[in-house]
């Protein structure tokens, strides 16, 4: 009989889950204990996965291999009935919340650290999702939490490890561990939400494309979608291998991260449309020839499509954004007399409002949008859904675009990302500025007067449940805004994340440049919070 081992241990200070569960350097993980402490709590905290069923995978970033082999080993330990793991430990972020939406599972760990970087040096980082298939909620991230700071011990199956390189089925002690192909269900998703002969079509006509997978976790998808189903040519996919440690890259799909992409993109001899996603595969940055789409105007052009896509052609039933994004949505909804649903900063926000049927499609600025079809962001589900709207309207990247401005205003939108600086300096800022919250409005910063400020609070429509201090807002007489917000998805230090929007509604100025039209408030942004002081930076390290 296998020996269950009971390993002593003391709790670890920080394993407080964050936006996206724990984010910590790779070395830290390796650290003994650390990894099977956060992993005890996970099962201490939901005691249904006693004789429940659990999908397990990970972006395959450097570490994911042992890990995946550790928590496999606890799960057997812990009593969990049936583990469906992906081949080589690899699953999607999207794809394993479609997997535990399809088998009805207890929940799911996932593994990644999304956007950031990998390898020895790199980052890590560990989730629990929830039987919805999204990320766990508040309260059992908290749960989670109170139960790793009254760890003793640990279980853990003493077992060699077991060979994932072949889908099949496996035992370990009493488990049952199903290996499964990573991507055959959530291809057949997509093929019943888009309309795959048309974009078939559009590749048989000459259509070009670039998708940059950033060596990480969606190539061996775009393969089996854009190629193997579409009909693309190979030649259509960039950096389609994963590696541990995404060839060295940052796979953040954005203006500078995916530099390779965008310059590819410029030009007459460009191809017609470019496409990226991130580590874990939720995130996508979509880019047409000389036409850089803002995820927040990448949201509302697909709500204001909708219907012209099989898997949502019955029309949709709201929007909900997070409360940083443009308000570009808001307009459409608007026009469409649907709800449109403000929320913090986090997937997890969605979940409840799509499993109450209140929105369909959701959205982020930071590269992330997707619909009720999993509970996660879903960077290829954007990609098919442009292709699918390409292929029936027949017009450019650009000419859509810029007929969606004309139809429903532009939001001049940029993020400007201070990352990696002192947390007590970025911690500093934010209190400075909530300890003047009620004596802000009416103050002007050159020709801007403030008409309000805010605290961001939410109270979700669903359960009630209240998040407090979800950023700092800034509204102007004109309508303009500022929200100042520490992110919760690094792992040294702070970002400090700063958004900037301007509604345009006159046909003539929507061709600025958008860094012109938000000068004023880049400059006021400055000035109100005191950046650069607090920071000790001239200028942010990312513009998007």
């Amino acid at each position: 009989m296998t020996e269950i081992q009971r390993i002593d241990t003391r709790p670890f200070d920080d394993q407080k889950p964050g936006t996206s569960g724990l984010r910590k350097r790779v070395r830290r993980f390796q650290e003994p204990h650390y990894l099977p402490n956060f992993v005890q709590a996970i099962f201490n905290a939901v005691p249904e996965l006693r004789g429940g069923s659990l999908v397990l995978g990970g972006d395959g970033r450097y570490y994911n291999g042992e890990a995946i082999q550790i928590i496999l080993r606890m799960a057997a330990a812990n009593g969990v009935r049936e583990v469906r793991v992906g081949r080589d430990g690899l699953l999607s972020t999207p794809a394993a919340s479609c997997v535990i939406r399809k088998y009805g599972s207890t929940g799911g760990i996932i593994l990644s650290a999304s956007h950031n970087p990998a390898g020895p040096d790199g980052d890590f980082g560990i989730k629990y999702n929830i039987g919805n298939g999204g990320p766990a909620p508040e309260r059992v991230t908290e749960a989670i939490h109170q139960a790793s700071l009254r760890l003793d011990h640990y279980l853990v199956l003493d077992t060699p490890d077991l060979d994932l390189s072949r889908t099949g089925r496996l035992q370990l002690g009493d488990m049952r561990v199903e290996v499964i192909d990573p991507v055959t269900d959530y291809v057949e998703l997509m093929a019943g939400l888009f309309d795959f002969e048309a974009i078939a079509g559009l590749f048989a006509r000459g259509f070009r494309m670039r998708f940059d997978a950033m060596h990480a976790v969606t190539g061996p998808y775009a393969r089996a979608l854009f190629v193997e189903r579409l009909g693309a040519p190979e030649s259509s996919l960039m950096n389609a291998t994963p590696l541990p440690d995404f060839g060295g890259g940052h796979p953040d799909p954005n203006l500078t991260h995916a530099a390779e992409l965008v310059a590819l993109m410029q030009g007459a001899d460009a191809p017609d449309f470019g496409a990226a996603s991130d580590g874990d595969g939720d995130r996508n940055m979509i880019i047409g020839r000389d036409c850089f789409v803002t995820p927040s105007d990448s949201l509302a052009i697909l709500a204001a499509n909708a219907q012209r896509v099989p898997g949502y052609a019955a029309g949709l039933r709201g929007i909900a954004r997070s409360m940083p994004t443009s308000r570009a949505a808001d307009q459409v909804a608007e026009r469409l007399g649907i709800p449109l649903y403000e929320t913090p900063t986090g997937w997890k926000f969605f979940g409840n409002l799509l499993d109450a049927g209140m929105a369909t499609l959701c959205g982020e600025e930071s590269f992330g949008t997707g619909s009720d079809h999993v509970r996660e962001k879903d960077g290829l589900w954007a990609v098919l859904f442009w292709l699918n709207l390409l292929a029936v309207d027949g017009r450019p990247v650009r000419d859509i675009v810029r007929d969606h401005w004309q139809r429903f205003g532009r939001n001049f939108y940029s993020r400007h990302d201070y990352e990696g600086v002192n947390a007590d300096g970025a911690q500093a800022l934010m209190q400075g500025l909530r300890d003047r919250l009620e004596r802000l409005p009416g103050e002007t910063l050159g020709e801007l007067r403030i008409a309000w400020a805010d605290d961001f609070a939410y109270t979700d429509p669903v359960d009630g449940s209240v998040s407090r201090h979800q950023g700092i807002r800034i509204g102007f007489e004109d309508g303009s805004r500022i929200v100042y917000r520490l992110s919760g998805t690094g792992t040294e230090g702070a970002t400090l994340r700063v958004y900037l929007e301007r509604y345009e509604s006159d046909p003539g100025a929507r061709d600025r440049d958008t860094q012109a039209a938000l000068a004023d408030l880049i400059s006021a942004a400055d000035t109100l919070a005191g950046i650069r002081v607090h920071t000790g930076r001239e200028g942010p390290t990312v513009v998007t």
